[in-house]
């Protein structure tokens, strides 16, 4: 299964991204000039092997200020060029991605259905910040409109790990409101607005 993670946690300096699936050289170099040709700075690789998988790292930071990537636009659009890079050197990977229907040589033949792949769960994680989790079908623009949701009701994104596993996006942030963790009236808010936005209001919500 083709898996792309965008890791904000592990590295203080640089934004991790793992991609699981292809070890030619060819995706690994473009992977890395469509990078650069968005402003990013590829400090550093390392290529690892599980078993018959290989796991690819690249350590990200912004070429204008050193600093790791922050900002959700851009942190979609590494996520989106390294995905169309996969298709590119792997086509055999279109009908695992729900990317390969907009982007692909064929799209996934058997679609998630959105009501039974999506799980938003918000319980504490310590005294001052909560950890967020959603599960849900993949899509383009799906990052952005998580942040903006969380933004507009004025909750704040501390980290986020963004993984992108074949047909399913799962993604982790850890959220704070006024440097503490989210009550529960304020975490079911969070979760009813993600709901509506999934256009899914009889979606399988666990909640602490």
């Amino acid at each position: 299964m083709p898996i792309v993670l965008i890791d904000q946690d592990s590295d203080s300096e640089a934004t991790v991204v793992q991609l699981s699936f292809g070890d030619r050289l060819g995706a690994l170099i473009d992977t890395m000039r469509a990078l650069k040709d968005l402003g990013l700075d590829v400090a550093k690789g390392t290529v690892a092997t599980e078993g018959p998988v290989k796991q690819t790292k690249f350590f990200i930071t912004r070429l204008d200020n050193g600093r790791k990537v922050e900002d959700p636009d851009l942190l979609e659009r590494i996520r989106l060029t390294i995905i169309n890079n996969l298709l590119k050197y792997h086509p055999e990977s279109s009908e695992r991605l729900a990317m390969g229907e907009a982007f692909g040589v064929k799209a996934p033949e058997n679609k998630l259905d959105v009501d039974i792949a999506t799980r938003i769960r918000v319980k504490e994680d310590g005294p001052k910040r909560s950890l967020l989790s959603i599960e849900t079908a993949d899509r383009p623009g799906l990052l952005v409109e998580i942040i903006k949701i969380i933004a507009d009701i004025n909750i704040d994104v501390e980290s986020a790990e963004i993984d992108t596993e074949g047909l399913v996006a799962k993604d982790k942030f850890h959220v704070s409101y006024r440097g503490a963790a989210l009550n529960s009236s304020l975490s079911q808010v969070l979760v009813n607005c993600l709901r509506y936005y999934l256009r899914r209001p009889e979606t399988d919500i666990d909640s602490y």
